[in-house]
């Protein structure tokens, strides 16, 4: 039986983006679900989505004018993660016009033949989900950086970097380098001398952490683009780490209530946030995600 839906799904037709993107960019943060009776969701769960198919979510790319991406394990699926090896596997089996890569979530248990399996469909990292149920905290980070170092994978984490003192210190100690989603997901209003932030960018000078330009809606104090807030932590990244950012959608953006943001308007965003500047969008949405996922 599907499971029913308590939130909403993404803009269904989003518009092409006003700037045309580059050659071979990269979305690196997206999720697909369903279908629920085939893959089912976990138990403790902060939300049900809608079905968001792998076939929509290639249409979508092929709007915005992306040729790789990178597909997120969401936390309602936990760490079983068939979805996204059967989605990825059937990426390469098909000519779909997509390079994928993928993040799994696993616990430190996990057994060397499903990370050999993973790692051989396109999984390149595993994500700690500090926020939503179903998730992995960051109890096991460093006995699952252990376990993922020999396959030179990272590990992702979605956390709000003001709430968990020391955060960013604690990623210099992991044994593979890090990525943090949306910006470091903290109330962009605070602004970009925020303490967590500037420990964040005081870490990333060690060359191991990466941030993703990314969920801008979540963080920002509008509800439609343009996300000014956002845009300045956004900027404050670019200017001191510009070899250290990659871009994602972050669709089918789930847990957003209301102001359900437009694809288009996300892309157009990143574009003002690097001032239109060629040189720093290739690095952002070409070369960094190809360095970070092995494409």
């Amino acid at each position: 039986m599907n499971a029913r839906a308590d939130i909403p799904g993404p803009v269904s037709s989003p518009r092409r983006p006003t700037n045309a993107l580059p050659a071979r960019s990269c979305d690196t943060h997206a999720h697909v679900f369903g279908p629920s009776d085939v893959y089912p969701f976990h138990p403790d769960r902060s939300y049900t989505p809608p079905d968001a198919l792998k076939s929509t979510y290639i249409a979508l790319l092929k709007q915005l004018g992306f040729e790789r991406a990178v597909l997120v394990q969401p936390s309602v699926y936990g760490t079983d993660n068939r979805l996204l090896h059967d989605a990825l596997e059937s990426g390469q089996r098909e000519d779909d016009g997509i390079e994928w890569r993928g993040i799994a979530v696993l616990d430190s248990e996990v057994d060397d033949s499903t990370l050999e399996q993973l790692h051989a469909v396109g999984v390149r990292g595993a994500r700690i989900n500090l926020l939503f149920r179903g998730g992995v905290n960051f109890d096991v980070a460093d006995e699952l950086a252990r376990r993922i170092e020999p396959l030179g994978w990272h590990i992702q984490f979605l956390v709000d970097i003001t709430t968990i003192p020391d955060f960013a210190k604690r990623l210099s100690t992991l044994p593979v380098p890090s990525v943090i989603d949306h910006m470091g997901h903290f109330p962009a209003p605070r602004g970009a001398d925020e303490p967590a932030l500037r420990e964040l960018l005081a870490v990333m000078r060690e060359n191991r952490t990466w941030v993703k330009l990314s969920g801008p809606n979540r963080i920002s104090s509008h509800d439609f683009a343009p996300f000014h807030d956002a845009g300045q932590i956004a900027r404050t990244f670019a200017e001191t780490h510009p070899d250290k950012l990659v871009f994602g959608t972050d669709w089918p953006h789930v847990q957003i209530p209301t102001s359900m943001p437009d694809d288009g308007d996300l892309v157009d965003e990143l574009f003002r946030w690097l001032d239109h500047d060629n040189t720093l969008l290739n690095r952002v949405l070409v070369a960094n995600p190809a360095r970070l996922y092995g494409f």
